[in-house]
């Protein structure tokens, strides 16, 4: 079990690697767009529409389509490959048809999804108008992202790391590209913006074809809806599209009540929470990246106490960065936003506001790196029930603490609700894996 710990622990350094140039990327390009845009009204447009297909990545890319699809396909690799790419084929195929109709229902339903993401918007016409035009046109990147989900899942899955890891980085750039290229070619400059998300969606999906194409994996289409493997990744992925993103609908609850505070409240809470994500990003997906394999492996081989064993193990390396992290992060806020943000149309009273929403987002960190690596447990196990159950009440305690504290401490308050619903969402989690 030392060997597979130690194999554990080189995919996380891979995994960190390149997901560490990722969040630096995403720095950079937060920095690049903070300095065009601040938090001004167009930022606040662009923010919420790109949440919308961002928080459907989290549905049905990665926090639903590769936690269910790596177990089904892990034990089909263990029979033959053969049998794998026929598994990965049909749920390609039908991801595909699912993918297509959901980019159109969001194009011609984007007023009625921008109304009930940012309900507050809708009092002014001008940034209710932009963010509908920004979504529709950055929709279709749900499809893109979903298909390196894909990919992903299937590398992983044979143990490759480096490209699907690699990959976000690329989105990054092509967003600076929007921002500092694209952006002064259009009138409405967030166009740029949009595009460079396009852009960016492609070039992920690109990266990974070498690699497919090297290990002779890359789907076929295939219409067998009779398929076992379909059944099986649609009875895990389902539930699993609530209880895995659990926090993104938070996140979502909380965007929702931001656009009726003050002007620029959202954008304080977006740039606070990429700042956030910056070390989960590196340590606690990282981990919960490499881990999900070898847990998909115990429980194919029935093998109970390497499960255990492994599961404590990446739960124990996770925490181990989290909690410095969690630390450094609250003492360093202030200083972390003026590096990054404090320029341009981001100005002093705009980095205050965003410097306290990080402080509190920071104590955050533990309970969501905690989250993060046991719900790919319980997947692992087949159980998709336990952590949808569990979502539900973390959720129900979140919206309950935003509407308690928001009236009096605004967007700070809407952070401290995130903070309160993680901890419990971890704790829960927790005594439930351990019962």
């Amino acid at each position: 079990m030392r060997d597979e710990h130690a194999n554990i622990s080189r995919r996380v350094g891979v995994v960190g690697f390149f997901t560490f140039l990722s969040r630096i990327a995403g720095l950079a390009r937060d920095s690049v767009m903070a300095w065009a845009f601040g938090a001004t009204k167009i930022a606040d447009a662009f923010y919420v529409a790109f949440r919308i297909p961002n928080l459907l990545r989290r549905f049905v890319a990665e926090g639903a389509l590769t936690v269910a699809f790596v177990p089904v396909y892990t034990a089909y690799l263990k029979k033959t490959r053969r049998d794998a790419l026929e598994a990965a084929s049909v749920v390609f195929t039908y991801l595909s048809l699912f993918l297509t109709l959901l980019v159109a229902a969001g194009i011609i339903f984007a007023p009625l999804i921008v109304k009930l993401i940012a309900y507050g918007f809708a009092s002014d016409s001008q940034k209710f108008e932009m963010t509908v035009y920004l979504t529709r046109l950055m929709f279709p990147y749900i499809m893109l992202i979903s298909l390196v989900a894909l990919a992903m899942g299937i590398l992983n899955s044979l143990k490759k790391f480096a490209a699907p890891a690699a990959s976000p980085i690329f989105l990054n750039l092509a967003i600076i590209f929007g921002a500092v290229i694209l952006s002064k070619l259009f009138d409405f400059p967030a166009t740029g913006l949009a595009l460079g998300v396009l852009i960016g969606g492609v070039l992920q999906l690109s990266l990974q074809i070498p690699s497919l194409a090297k290990e002779g994996m890359i789907p076929r289409i295939n219409f067998n809806w009779r398929h076992k493997a379909l059944k099986d990744v649609l009875l895990l992925m389902i539930p699993s599209a609530f209880g895995a993103a659990v926090y993104q609908i938070n996140v979502l609850v909380v965007t929702l009540l931001a656009s009726f505070l003050p002007e620029g409240s959202v954008s304080y809470l977006w740039y606070a929470d990429r700042v956030s994500e910056f070390p989960l990003g590196i340590f606690a997906i990282s981990v919960a990246t490499a881990a999900l394999p070898t847990l998909s492996d115990n429980v194919a081989e029935k093998d109970t106490q390497s499960f255990k064993e492994t599961l404590n193990f990446s739960l124990r390396l996770a925490f181990l960065i989290a909690i410095p992290a969690m630390v450094g992060l609250f003492l360093l806020s202030g200083i972390s936003i003026n590096v990054l943000f404090q320029r341009g149309e981001f100005t002093a009273a705009t980095s205050a506001a965003t410097a306290s929403a990080l402080a509190i987002f920071a104590l955050k960190i533990p309970f969501v790196s905690g989250v993060r690596n046991l719900v790919p447990g319980f997947f692992a196990l087949r159980d998709a029930k336990t952590p949808v159950y569990v979502a539900a009440v973390t959720v129900v305690i979140n919206a309950v603490f935003a509407l308690m504290l928001m009236g009096r401490f605004l967007h700070l308050g809407l952070a401290a609700a995130l903070v309160i619903s993680s901890f419990f969402n971890f704790v829960i989690l927790l005594y439930l894996m351990r019962r």
